[in-house]
């Protein structure tokens, strides 16, 4: 074989494995629907079944680094906890092993045109037969395993060629180890697949270049080298996911080491359990039973070690989190499953709930509002106040890009008709922050009360306001109960309305002060009103008929509306 032949062959092996992971992932993704989302999104409670979630959708679509992305984007989007999603990438590790065993097993065992063609055949007369359904996706993941087992091919010919030209050391030198764990993060960083780079460790294995250790190596650096695929992942979003990707980082350089480490009898011990199983002596066999071997002590090492491992990425990259403008919870990766969105988006207008909530807690720390006792200059009060404005403006703008997006997708009736209600929910609780900052405008003039300010009722209203604040907050409340607090607030305004006209119609109160007071507690009155009504729609759309009940409860039972 001369060496553009070689060239092409190996280049076009990658090419056309890489073309059929591909596709077979794409397809069985699209086959599936919403199923592997929701299962990785469910069935996490306990490191068990986060690990067998790992494993099993891993095995399915046939690419680690898929499943590792849609991990980090669930934890980005808090569906994940950092501790569920710890155990689903560390079963996605476990999970690729799977690739390896197709390969070995099917790759070299006879004849691979003969099943390749027939199957690239068949899936793309699915695939043209069956445009839109199911049946189509099938046919895209045939035809990608098609052409996945002719890239095989290709290789299994490639480096015969090179087995019959080059003759490299045997590979049990460190420096050789060393060179061929560099060779596979290399190949997995340029090719985003460590499939890729495990099948030309399996090729070159069958074909004699490599002996069993170097193969391992490579194998060892290519999973080091997928770890790139999770930081990419991971740039510009939430603290939680990159602690996520840095978990999987972790995981897979400390088995990394712990492997290379013990390689000499790692290897031994697995051609010892080959021959005890009668499996052959395939080198790509060796191959593929050190790659599961290796994900699997992986496992049993960070089993003790990820309480610890969680507790201490809580304390690392906390800078995000810092940065209260940029949304937590509304990542791209779940804009693919319409329920997933939902629960993003809630969780976020939770978040925007608590904004208001404490804009409007902040208005008593302004003098006259403010009851007594040590308290923040009005300087860095308003200063606050008009941070929070800025915040929640900037949330409310995701929130619709997000629906936006979201809308785009083929969604179900009841999904549907919920976004208009969520959207809804933002708007009241922006314009409650948005209110919060004009009652501080409002007070602009004042570092002190004036004289003739009713005392009594400007206390009894802010009572009853921060009692409506806190009900809309509470974690048990009810429509009932935030509605008895909403009636409650709206009598002390009504009070303090009239204390107000009456105080500067006497004269006790100067006309400008009775004016900027009566602007104060108008916005006030109105910020309440919009976070009752952000609160019972909240409520409403826990409850059963929510579409058809909520937007009565927001516009006919809040006192304050």
């Amino acid at each position: 074989m001369n060496e553009t032949a070689l060239v092409v062959g190996l280049l076009g092996g990658v090419g056309l494995f890489l073309l059929g992971m591909e596709l077979m992932t794409d397809g069985l993704r699209m086959a599936a629907g919403p199923a592997l989302e929701r299962l990785l999104a469910a069935s996490t409670r306990t490191r068990w079944r986060g690990l067998a979630a790992g494993v099993l959708v891993t095995a399915l679509v046939q690419s680690s680094s898929a499943v590792t992305v849609a991990t980090i984007g669930f934890v980005n989007a808090g569906l994940l906890a950092l501790g569920q999603a710890l155990w689903v990438l560390f079963g996605a590790n476990v999970g690729t092993t799977m690739t390896g065993w197709i390969v070995a097993l099917l790759g070299f065992g006879f004849k691979i045109d003969a099943l390749a063609l027939p199957l690239v055949g068949v899936g793309v007369l699915l695939r043209l037969s069956g445009q839109g359904t199911r049946r189509a996706a099938l046919g895209w993941a045939l035809a990608g395993f098609g052409l996945l087992f002719l890239g095989i091919d290709w290789l299994k010919h490639a480096f015969d060629g090179v087995a019959r030209q080059i003759e490299l050391p045997p590979g049990g030198h460190w420096t050789a180890v060393l060179a061929q764990l560099l060779i596979g993060l290399v190949l997995t960083v340029l090719m985003q697949s460590s499939s890729a780079s495990l099948t030309v460790a399996l090729s070159a294995a069958q074909a004699g270049l490599i002996s069993a250790p170097g193969a391992a190596a490579v194998v060892i650096g290519a999973n080091i080298g997928t770890t790139v695929t999770a930081v990419l992942a991971a740039l510009g979003a939430t603290a939680n996911a990159r602690r996520a990707a840095a978990a999987h980082v972790l995981f897979n350089v400390l088995t990394g080491a712990v492997a290379l480490a013990l390689l000499p009898w790692l290897v031994q011990l697995i051609l010892e359990a080959k021959r005890w199983l009668g499996l052959g002596e395939a080198p790509a066999l060796t191959v593929a039973l050190f790659h599961t071997t290796f994900n699997l002590m992986g496992v049993v090492l960070m089993w003790p070690l990820a309480d610890r491992l969680g507790a201490w990425l809580q304390t690392r990259f906390r800078s995000a989190e810092e940065d209260e403008a940029r949304p937590r919870h509304l990542d791209p990766t779940v804009l693919a499953v319409p329920t997933l969105a939902l629960d993003a988006l809630h969780a976020e207008l939770q978040r925007l709930r608590a904004y208001a909530a404490r804009a409007l807690r902040g208005v008593f720390d302004l003098p006259p509002l403010r009851a007594g006792g040590a308290a923040a200059p009005a300087q860095a009060v308003r200063a606050t106040l008009a941070h929070d404005r800025a915040v929640a403006h900037a949330l409310q703008r995701a929130v619709a890009a997000f629906v936006v997006e979201l809308q785009r997708s083929a969604l179900s009736r009841e999904v549907a008709d919920r976004l208009p209600l969520l959207l809804r929910m933002a708007r009241y609780a922006e314009v409650a922050v948005e209110q919060a900052d004009e009652v501080a405008e409002a007070l602009q003039p004042w570092e002190a009360p004036p004289p003739g300010l009713p005392q009594l009722e400007l206390a009894a209203f802010g009572k009853r306001a921060l009692a409506l604040i806190d009900e809309t907050q509470a974690a048990n409340g009810t429509p009932e109960s935030v509605q008895l607090a909403a009636t409650e607030a709206e009598d002390a305004y009504a009070v303090l309305k009239a204390a107000l006209l009456r105080a500067g119609a006497s004269g006790q109160l100067d006309i400008d002060a009775m004016d900027a007071a009566l602007r104060a507690a108008s916005a006030l009155r109105r910020g309440l009103q919009q976070a009752t009504k952000a609160a019972l729609l909240a409520l409403a759309m826990q409850a059963p008929a929510a579409a058809q009940s909520s937007a009565s409860l927001t516009s006919n039972a809040s006192p304050l509306g």
